[in-house]
């Protein structure tokens, strides 16, 4: 059955790792959409973080956000959205203390205070170019349950791997567990973690499903290719799931494909292997 839909990865995916979309990752997303395939996106950046990186690509794509929270247009307009109740964050909160440093509530707004923090340090080793970056989304709130007057997308913590072990297992362990979902994002050769706490029902798996549904495809017609544990969902729902080679083991020990890695072209390949060969070419 030919490819209907394409879903992609951004970080250790889509990007090779000096955070750009090379040229023939480019070139092969805007054939696959010259031929009436559709392209998403799907990443645990913001929408505002994840678009810089769609404006490098010419071509029109879909945007699944925030872990599966959010279904954009390039454009900005919002297809689905899943928010995370406040009574929920603050609970996440409110059990997470002893890691607030790393910790941020997510709201859909325009842009000023996008992003909370209680205190921002401009020069944190890790987090500081992240922050500088996105310096007109950030804000502060002492304590940080005080920005909870409205629901949020989602409740991020970020910082070295073993405190955000500690962190997941905490949450994974709190008596109100099932009232939201956890994405984790894992770099152990940079020992950098990111936990993001959202809407029960939400995943990366769950909003591609969604979308399907919406699109009317099927998850036959689906590749999807990623890197990370919170590509598992996606991977598992797409009839063609493919796995970088610099991704994670436990997702290259599931017996999936395994295209080439970020910093050679692997999208591309994929691509152009399980997508092109099968769509009829434009004339």
């Amino acid at each position: 059955m030919a490819v209907r839909l394409i879903a992609l990865d951004i970080d250790g995916t889509l990007l090779n790792s000096r955070w750009e979309v090379s040229p023939a990752n480019r070139e092969a997303i805007a054939e696959a959409t010259r031929r009436g395939i559709e392209v998403a996106l799907v990443t645990g950046r913001r929408y505002d973080f994840a678009l810089p990186v769609a404006q490098q690509i010419p071509s029109p794509l879909t945007m699944i956000v925030n872990n599966g929270a959010m279904v954009r247009s390039k454009e900005g307009h919002t297809h689905v959205r899943h928010l995370l109740p406040q009574a929920t964050a603050r609970r996440v909160l409110q059990s997470t203390e002893a890691w607030r440093e790393g910790t941020a509530v997510v709201f859909d707004r325009p842009e000023a205070n996008q992003m909370l923090l209680e205190k921002i340090d401009w020069e944190d080793p890790t987090r500081g170019g992240y922050y500088k970056r996105n310096r007109e989304f950030l804000g502060e709130s002492q304590p940080l349950e005080a920005c909870l007057n409205e629901d949020p997308i989602q409740v991020m913590f970020t910082g070295p791997v073993a405190p955000m072990r500690q962190v997941e297992q905490t949450l994974r362990n709190v008596p109100f567990a099932k009232d939201f979902s956890l994405a984790v994002t894992v770099y152990e050769d940079k020992d950098f973690a990111m936990i993001d706490v959202i809407h029960p029902a939400v995943s990366k798996g769950a909003a591609l499903a969604e979308w399907a549904g919406l699109r009317g495809y099927s998850a036959a017609d689906i590749l999807a290719i990623g890197d990370n544990h919170n590509d598992l969902e996606m991977l598992s729902f797409a009839g063609i799931p493919v796995v970088m080679e610099n991704g994670v083991p436990e997702l290259k020990a599931r017996g999936w494909h395994v295209t080439r890695s970020n910093d050679e072209d692997g999208v591309a390949a994929a691509i152009a292997h399980f997508a092109l060969r099968e769509a009829p070419e434009c004339v």
